[in-house]
């Protein structure tokens, strides 16, 4: 018999929310939902988490321990990694990581495995939300078909003729659009779109997320919403291709690009600033391209455009290594047996967020090269293993004027607000500048190279 509970249930006072995955996006929905005055249960698999949370310890740089404590010690959020606890929720939203494989095509085993979870303890009446970005159709073709082998149903069904389908459970997509470090736009104040599986699926998220966030945008479907995530990171992610490109270009004919892209912002319609860098970084814009690009395959369709600015992009650490190379020769010194330090590992400047940064790569080939490099982040005192990088034995090195004199070349790989770039140039023999960090820095310009 289908479920009773109506889509406005989730408007009601206080509700049970769980959230799965207790990382960059999904502790500070948690945190969101306890503010709000809901129940909220993290779930995660590393019991570690688990521990530092329910002793109201705080893990990611920019989330305040005294949050966490406030809603711990008023009973509005814990965190368990026994999944049995999902029975007891009235939504259950999923926030786990959707990286890429070796062969960078989709890797979805995250989600698999988290809606494999949840399905044994799926319960009537129950909202389910994906937020993790992924390709159109991930939600009704993949998490779909898991859960109800449950035996629940939810027909997939759009239009109004279907308002009123029957169903025992409700589904959705809402895809998370959490900016680490950005103080300007937190969660509360971001739009949230959502797409249900079928209207009244649709209308529960919308009213669940409603009390949490001052704007929902509802779509026709799970699809649409999916679309509408990689739109936005693919947007982002060429035009950083194109201002790389033309990075490269304003190198060669001897031009600054960022006094080119500050003139052109000048102009008040038609142009938004993106600027060049290292190369991508961060858990979306390096990764959702090919998100799509893979999706796009199956229906014979080749994304040209999107495939170009991911190849600009991929290049750029290659670009940057060249760089510190060719600056290195102008001062009679090989790169290979070179002793560097690289400034910032984060991808980007004054979070701790090490996922996908292009500093990485750039160390990666740093290395093959033959060159000895240290690094220094304030965010990051030792690195551990990565998925791709195993840099567990390297710690942050102290950043003082004696220790920036005894490299070759200081490489500003992340611009971190807490960094003296004035003193760094006057110490450093020479400072290779990916970020334009030193662009204030009027002493010793001869020391410092653009790339």
């Amino acid at each position: 018999m289908a479920t009773d509970r109506r889509p406005e249930f989730f408007k009601g006072g206080q509700l049970k929310v769980a959230i799965i995955g207790c990382g960059y996006v999904g502790l500070p929905l948690a945190l969101r939902f306890a503010e709000a005055g809901h129940k909220v249960t993290g779930f995660d698999t590393d019991p570690e988490k688990v521990r530092m949370l329910n002793a109201g310890k705080s893990y990611i740089e920019h989330i305040p321990q005294t949050k966490i404590q406030q809603f711990v010690n008023s009973r509005h959020f814990n965190a368990v990694t026994d999944f049995s606890k999902l029975v007891e929720a009235d939504a259950i939203i999923i926030c786990v990581p959707t990286p890429l494989n070796e062969y960078r095509e989709p890797d979805l085993s995250y989600v698999e495995n988290t809606a494999k979870s949840i399905q044994p303890h799926l319960a009537r009446g129950q909202l389910v939300v994906l937020e993790s970005t992924t390709y159109p159709g991930t939600t009704e073709e993949l998490v779909l078909p898991i859960l109800e082998t449950s035996g629940l149903r939810c027909p997939i069904a759009s239009g109004p003729e279907n308002e009123n389908v029957p169903l025992d459970f409700f589904l959705a997509f809402s895809p998370e659009r959490e900016d680490p470090g950005n103080k300007q736009y937190g969660l509360a104040q971001i739009p949230k779109v959502v797409g249900g599986i079928n209207p009244p699926s649709g209308r529960a998220a919308i009213s669940l997320y409603g009390q949490v966030v001052a704007r929902v945008v509802p779509v026709s479907s799970t699809r649409a919403a999916e679309m509408t995530k990689l739109l936005e990171n693919i947007f982002r992610c060429v035009n950083i291709a194109l201002v790389n490109e033309l990075k490269l270009l304003c190198l060669r004919m001897g031009m600054d690009v960022w006094e080119v892209i500050d003139a052109a912002s000048t102009k008040p319609f038609g142009f938004m600033p993106f600027y060049p860098g290292p190369g991508l970084g961060g858990h979306c814009i390096p990764v959702d391209p090919f998100y799509l690009s893979w999706k796009a395959r199956e229906y014979d369709f080749s994304t040209r455009f999107i495939e170009l600015a991911g190849e600009i992009n991929t290049s750029m650490p290659y670009h940057v290594v060249d760089s510190v190379s060719e600056a290195l020769n102008m001062h009679k010194k090989s790169l290979s047996g070179s002793k560097l330090l690289v400034l910032g590992v984060a991808y980007k400047k004054d979070v701790d967020d090490l996922r996908e940064s292009p500093t990485l790569k750039i160390m990666e080939i740093l290395k093959k090269r033959g060159a000895n490099f240290d690094y220094n982040d304030p965010y990051f005192p030792q690195l551990h293993k990565m998925r791709h990088y195993d840099y567990s034995n390297m710690k942050s090195v102290p950043l003082n004027a004696e220790t920036l004199g005894n490299y070759d070349a200081v490489l500003i790989a992340t611009d971190h607000s807490s960094y003296d770039y004035g003193a760094i140039v006057d110490a450093a023999k020479l400072v290779i500048d990916t970020r334009n960090a030193t662009r204030r820095v009027i002493r010793h310009r001869a020391k410092i190279v653009l790339c």
